[in-house]
């Protein structure tokens, strides 16, 4: 009975206000009795239910590594004397929660990327958050939060909570360095060889790598993999939609220069196999690296732990024993932030003007089904799961990028990389507006055409910068096109 209630006032003040967010618990108890502030507190009662299972859809990778069942185990452990369990929700970590959740099959928490879970926003299918409630919420930073942020009559809401941040990142094998790298390879004197500080030195290693005969490559990537595609045309004045990302009625990825980097991904193919052209490197990656035929690759850091143990496997094949094996993989195989790019776009330049390279990125986070039978419990999943303890214990096994300050912070190195990207705005966060699932298969197309072109001959389509603006061009209009004109 009381459901129905709950159900009845929320049906009401969506239709009066169209609420998509929440303001936090200490707010409704001291200040605020607006309509969505009673609504949020019908939802969060601060009263635990007891003896209920919470079904949580975790990342396949947190999965396989071990990292979810001793979150589970720990939760499980803390709140037992409730009666409170938390168990796999033992779905395909890209379910559809729109689909399942109405018919009791959804999960009652899921962890997703910004994009995926913002789009359950506007069918009323996750509920808003009392972010301001949760222990972690001062220790994320704001360029976080807004991946999940929604504004209503001027007042903000939050419908998912931040957990990691991730991005393109240089994953590269120290140990097939040329020995002569701190001499011939390190211009600036800084320790640190050219070819993972920018792409014209990266480029010059892996044509000569290529031209060597060997059958190995220098850095490998599949160009048709928008999310790490992208970045090239953001680098040069490139972006999805207009307005930070939120207005669909703007599509820019031909805007700007981004026909120069559309040239630069062009150029590093031809230095590539075939396989740059699907998503063939995207699966072979980890062996490839590990038995030493990709000196380099791009891809996210949540998979660190499958290159290592890719790469522990191949030592011990050659003799080395378990423990000597990953203790080598963990030398050798070394992520890095992106090289720069030349701001001409000339990867042949000498001493080119270096810029920054922007990257495609997103905000990995928890958010709460609208199906769910016990909101407050899975509210305590979600504030336990994300304080300092498990999202530390997350990033040492899963080698993760905290969203976290503390958390990352305290982890050093490529996490405060990342920060400073994401801060600096060189981390381009997928927008959190359903329109952006209808990007993916047109700028693909794009993209696995260019790859192509590296291998035609006398049938090249982008022989000019002026023939990539068209084809960019092309890419937007079919996107707006998919949003407004197809889809209805």
């Amino acid at each position: 009975m009381m459901k129905k209630i709950i159900c009845l006032l929320l049906v009401a003040l969506l239709s009066i206000g169209q609420l998509t967010g929440c303001k936090s618990t200490e707010a409704v108890k001291e200040k605020d009795t607006s309509a969505q502030a009673n609504a949020l507190k019908s939802i969060y009662n601060g009263e635990l239910e007891k003896n209920v299972t919470l079904r949580v859809l975790e990342n396949d990778t947190a999965i396989e590594q071990g990292y979810f069942k001793q979150l589970i185990d720990a939760f499980n452990e803390k709140y037992k004397d409730y009666g409170i369990v938390a168990v796999d929700a033992n779905m395909d970590q890209r379910s559809n929660l729109a689909d399942d959740g109405p018919y009791g099959y959804g999960p009652d928490v899921l962890y997703q990327a910004n994009d995926s879970i913002m789009k359950y926003v506007e069918g009323k299918h996750i509920y808003p958050i009392p972010a301001e409630s949760l222990e972690c919420f001062s220790k994320i930073p704001e360029n976080a939060w807004n991946a999940y942020k929604s504004e209503v009559d001027g007042k903000t809401y939050y419908m998912g909570v931040p957990v990691n941040v991730q991005t393109s990142m240089l994953f590269y094998r120290k140990d097939m360095l040329p020995k002569d790298w701190e001499s011939n390879w390190d211009d600036n004197k800084n320790k640190i060889p050219d070819m993972v500080e920018n792409w014209n030195a990266l480029y010059k290693y892996s044509k000569s790598i290529v031209d060597s005969g060997t059958g190995k490559y220098g850095y490998m990537r599949s160009l048709f993999d928008v999310y790490f595609s992208s970045g090239f045309l953001f680098s040069y004045g490139g972006y999805i939609f207009g307005n930070n990302n939120t207005n669909p009625k703007e599509v820019g990825l031909s805007a700007g220069k981004a026909e120069v980097g559309a040239n630069v991904l062009l150029k590093l193919a031809s230095v590539m196999n075939e396989e740059c052209i699907d998503d063939s490197i995207t699966v072979n990656g980890y062996s490839k690296i590990a038995d030493g035929t990709y000196f380099a690759t791009m891809t996210t850091p949540d998979v660190y732990t499958l290159f290592i143990k890719e790469l522990a496997l191949e030592y011990e094949k050659q003799g080395m024993s378990t423990e000597k094996a990953k203790a080598a993989a963990k030398e050798n195989l070394v992520v890095a932030g992106l090289p720069m790019l030349p701001a001409s776009g000339d990867l042949t330049e000498e001493n080119p003007e270096l810029i920054p390279q922007k990257s495609m990125g997103g905000i990995n986070g928890y958010a709460i089904s609208a199906y769910t039978k016990a909101p407050n419990a899975c509210l305590a999943f979600v504030d336990f799961a994300t304080s300092y303890e498990m999202i530390m214990k997350r990033q040492e096994m899963l080698g993760s990028i905290p969203a976290r300050s503390d958390a990352a912070k305290a982890v050093g190195g490529v996490s405060e990389i990342v920060f400073n990207n994401l801060n600096d705005g060189n981390i381009v966060v997928m927008p959190s507006i359903t329109e952006m699932v209808q990007v993916w298969s047109p700028a693909e197309t794009f993209f696995t055409d260019l790859a192509k072109d590296a291998f035609r001959t006398s049938d090249k389509k982008y022989a000019s910068l002026e023939e990539l603006k068209s084809g960019l061009k092309a890419v937007d209009q079919q996107i707006y096109d998919a949003i407004y004109t197809l889809s209805k």
